[in-house]
């Protein structure tokens, strides 16, 4: 199986950091500062070619997975999220699909339907077998 392609690269301005830093602190409800370390860590995210839908899918994944207990908080510090492999590895596992779909052409097939004489004594049985469970518990 071949690896997914890196997203594209794309140039990065001031205006750009700014946006990703502030849905950051929207999405999380944090007030941080954006000092120039900072800058620079969303920088490099960026100029490998992420997107803001990208932040927003792993964060609001991460935010699922701690309420969930499968993730600690410090999965959603600054510095952690913004490490371009984390956030790779991360958006990639936000975007596995658990189950396989079933294929739209195979319906299931019903059951053929029982004679009613059939059906009327299962019924009967399962009520005889319902009074014994309440006689018991009783």
């Amino acid at each position: 199986m071949s690896e997914p392609a890196p997203p594209a690269a794309c140039p990065v301005d001031a205006a750009a950091i700014g946006q990703a830093h502030q849905l950051y602190c929207q999405l999380t409800g944090q007030t941080l500062r954006l000092a120039f370390d900072r800058e620079r860590m969303w920088y490099e995210l960026l100029r490998v070619g992420y997107s803001l839908p990208d932040l927003r899918t792993v964060i609001t994944y991460l935010q699922r997975e701690i309420r969930a207990q499968r993730r600690n908080v410090g999965a959603l510090k600054l510095s952690n999220l913004l490490q371009p492999d984390r956030f790779e590895e991360d958006l990639q596992i936000s975007r596995v699909r658990l189950r396989v779909t079933p294929p739209a052409q195979s319906a299931p097939v019903p059951p053929p339907a029982l004679p009613a004489r059939e059906q009327h004594q299962r019924r009967q049985r399962a009520l005889q077998c319902l009074r014994q469970i309440k006689a018991a518990l009783r």
